[in-house]
């Protein structure tokens, strides 16, 4: 009967201590979720701004108002044109 209850005892520790282990476990990637999760929203967010900053930058006007401001470009137009003719080389 001694022995039984030493099994049993062994057992009983034995499962309580692989429940503490799962548990343990449990917490760790639950926190790791939460993480990763929280990292993903940053990830969200920026990428609507960097959408937004797109949309707001790469509009026509604003480009060709910094083209003509910052680099000092102008429109074409005919009388500035030089049209190159290309030569059959033999």
């Amino acid at each position: 009967m001694t022995k039984v209850n030493i099994v049993l005892a062994a057992l009983l520790i034995s499962c309580a201590l692989l429940l503490i282990n799962a548990q343990y476990q449990a917490r760790r990637l639950f926190i790791e979720l939460e993480r990763e999760q929280t990292l993903s929203r940053q990830y969200e967010l920026q990428w609507t701004q960097l959408k937004l900053d797109q949309s707001t930058l790469g509009k026509h006007s604003r480009i060709q108002a910094t083209a003509a401001s910052e680099l000092n470009m102008q429109p074409i137009t005919p009388d500035r044109t030089q049209y190159l003719k290309a030569v059959e080389v033999k």
